[in-house]
């Protein structure tokens, strides 16, 4: 009796990718596979409303750009390709301004911030290889909310801060004057 040898399915594109998977969430092309992660549940859901809530109230009164959610696409590399979707996103109207309409497709601008929400399903390794994608795509910094803590990881091109939920987050290159205390991601 021989063994099955079971086939490596092709790597896909990007273009492929959207075109198949485009209007679906919890997937992502990861190095030119496709990547389907568990549905994440309620706790997860309500967190990235919050966190989006939170950021657009700030940025939405002072016009400093969009706030997006729902698993919105980047492009994140190219050899092969890998296209992620953000819990939420965060782009300035300096870098799309304010008359040019969000694209349709993924961004091929990266976001000035991506805030990633932890879900129970989420293996650590994972989520770093997602952080490391958005960064190398030009995301300036990504937040990481981890709700079993109650705590944030933020994490730039060359830096790693934690944060308590007693901390204070700031990103005063990105958003000056934000302030939230942690734990306000985390309050019902």
């Amino acid at each position: 009796m021989s063994a099955a040898t079971i086939a490596e399915p092709a790597l896909m594109t990007a273009d492929e990718f959207l075109r198949l998977h485009g209007g679906e969430c919890g997937v992502d092309l990861v190095n030119g596979h496709v990547v389907r992660d568990p549905m994440p549940g309620g706790e997860h859901g309500y967190l990235c409303i919050e966190a989006a809530s939170i950021i657009r109230d700030f940025v939405k009164p002072r016009e400093l750009g969009r706030v997006m959610g729902n698993d919105t696409f980047i492009y994140a590399g190219s050899n092969p390709d890998s296209v992620r979707g953000a819990d939420v996103a965060y782009i300035s109207y300096k870098r799309l301004p304010k008359d040019q309409p969000a694209p349709k497709g993924p961004f091929e601008i990266p976001f000035e911030l991506v805030i990633e929400v932890r879900s129970p399903t989420d293996r650590m390794k994972a989520i770093l290889n997602k952080i490391d994608d958005y960064l190398e795509a030009g995301v300036d910094v990504v937040v990481l909310l981890e709700p079993t803590t109650r705590s944030a990881t933020v994490y730039r091109k060359d830096a790693e801060t934690q944060l308590t939920h007693d901390q204070e987050l700031t990103l005063p290159d990105i958003l000056p004057e934000f302030r939230v205390r942690v734990g306000q991601f985390f309050e019902t």
